[in-house]
Order: C-alpha cells, then sequence, then structure tokens
C-alpha cells in the first residue's frame, strides 16, 4: 500500500537569538529538522546546507542504505563550505529526518539532540536517543531523567554532522500505520516544555499546520532561550495517498527557517 506524508512545520527565531540556526524540510517522502551546533561559526548555513542538499538527493528506491548515502552526500556538502572558505571550519549541525522508503516503511535518521516522537493509539514516545553529555549520565545512573532538561550540560552534545569522514547517523526502519503521527523537533521545544505538555497539543486533534504552530507558540511562551522549530507529520497508507502521489509528479519540498532564508538567498553564495 502506498505511504505519504501529510507534513508542515513552523519555525521561530525566539525572543533571545539574533539568527535563527534551525533548518527544516517537509514534503511527502520525508521531512527532517537540523539544528545548528551552538557555540561554532555559521550554524545557519551548516544546517541550512545540510538541509537542501539532503532534499536534493532524494532517490525513488529510498531505502535504509541509500538514506545512509545521501546523509553523507549532504554531510560532503560541509566539508565543500569548509575548504572554499576556512573561516567555517568547526561548523557543524545535528539532523533527525523521518523518511518514507521504497518498500512502505518508515526510516529515522538521527544524529544529535533535536528529537523524534511518534504518537500510536494514544501513546505518545520519544523514537530517538539525543547524542548529548547528559543522556550519557542518565544512562549510567548518575542523573535522574526527569532532571536531564534543566541541567546546566544539557546543550553539550556528543555526535553531529561536520563534514568528517567519522561523523555518523544512526537509521532505524519504523512499521508506517496509518494515523500515526509523528513529531520531530529541535531543542528549543524539548528543552523547555515537558514532554506530556506538547504531546497533549500533538494528540488535540488539529491540522499538522495548526499543531505545528501551537507547539512552537508553547515554546516561546515557556521561555524558549533558543530557536524553535516543529515539524508534524500524519501518515497515510490508503487509496487517498496512492491518489496524491500519482498525481504530485514533483512531490517537492517546503523549507523553513534557515532553509528558507538560505534558500531565497542562495547557498553557493554565501
Amino acid at each position: 500500500m502506498p505511504v505519504r506524508l501529510r507534513a508542515a512545520a513552523a519555525s521561530d527565531i525566539g525572543p533571545h537569538r539574533a539568527i535563527n540556526q534551525d533548518a527544516a524540510f517537509t514534503a511527502s517522502w520525508g521531512a527532517a529538522v537540523a539544528d545548528g551546533v551552538g557555540g561554532g561559526p555559521a550554524g545557519d548555513l551548516a544546517s541550512a546546507a545540510f538541509i537542501h542538499r539532503l532534499a536534493a538527493s532524494r532517490v525513488a528506491s529510498l531505502d535504509a542504505e541509500s538514506l545512509a548515502v545521501s546523509v553523507r552526500t549532504a554531510n560532503w556538502d560541509l566539508r565543500a563550505h569548509v575548504e572554499r572558505d576556512p573561516a567555517l571550519s568547526g561548523m557543524a549541525t545535528t539532523f533527525t529526518g523521518l523518511f518514507v522508503s521504497h518498500s512502505g516503511t518508515l526510516l529515522v535518521a538521527h544524529t544529535g539532540d533535536s528529537r523524534a516522537y511518534r504518537l500510536r493509539g494514544g501513546v505518545f514516545a520519544q523514537q530517538t536517543r539525543d547524542d548529548s553529555y547528559v543522556q550519557a549520565l542518565v544512562d549510567r545512573g548518575l542523573v535522574a531523567a526527569a532532571d536531564a532538561a534543566s541541567h546546566p550540560r544539557r546543550n553539550l552534545i556528543t555526535a553531529s554532522l561536520s563534514g568528517g569522514e567519522g561523523d555518523a547517523v544512526g537509521v532505524l526502519e519504523h512499521t508506517a500505520v496509518a494515523g500515526d503521527r509523528w513529531l520531530i523537533c529541535s531543542d528549543g521545544l524539548s528543552d523547555y516544555v515537558p514532554d506530556p505538555e506538547f504531546a497533549a497539543l500533538v494528540a488535540a486533534g488539529r491540522s499538522v499546520e495548526e499543531t505545528a504552530a501551537v507547539c512552537v507558540a508553547l515554546a516561546l511562551e515557556a521561555g524558549t532561550r533558543d530557536n524553535v522549530t516543529v515539524v508534524v507529520c500524519d501518515v497515510e497508507t490508503d487509496a487517498a495517498a496512492h491518489a496524491f502521489l500519482s498525481a504530485d509528479t514533483t512531490q517537492e519540498p517546503t523549507f523553513y527557517g534557515a532553509a528558507a532564508v538560505r534558500f531565497t538567498e542562495g547557498l553557493e553564495s554565501a
């Protein structure tokens, strides 16, 4: 049975940042969030360049292996930018994405501390594991999971994409179930709003566009000190999905955040 994503996103610079270093895209075949790593140069360029190259690298017969190749290709773009301008050395981005495979399953690709959650049958659960210093402490029993969100070093990540040969992304396969709703977000939401609060918004029955917008608004109301980006995807596996995919021959992605800005400016001129 054909599978498609009905997806939308919202992104906000937030009241405490001068630049939006989050980037995202949505399409019927995939969606992703990238968050430029703070403390390094050109986080907005890193996230936007990666998202644009990844979206452009879509292949017709996507599986875990070809997705990993697309990620590596997008990561090499970051290295190319640094080779052209050594002042960009050290720029990096997190990445979390959801993609429809050629066999009708869903592939979740992830590195860093942007997150993917799934709502299925009324149960909302995180589907990615943070690559972070604090998560490592939680895994070792040195910090309680309930205290992780307020830990002073919660923003210290242990994996990202920077164009390096050793950069790695995990890819996991999930069953596509009609009616599932996925949320992908930067840590501007998950670090400042407890999971149950935005889980309630995800389950409230709003459209994907409205849900993304109200989740971003919730993060702003909670006092997020970061950029905040939220992608919401509804999984469709019925005749309507087949009709949509048959009629939509281009399936062009929509870009958000830094990717929207860099798209109009032109990445190669950056």
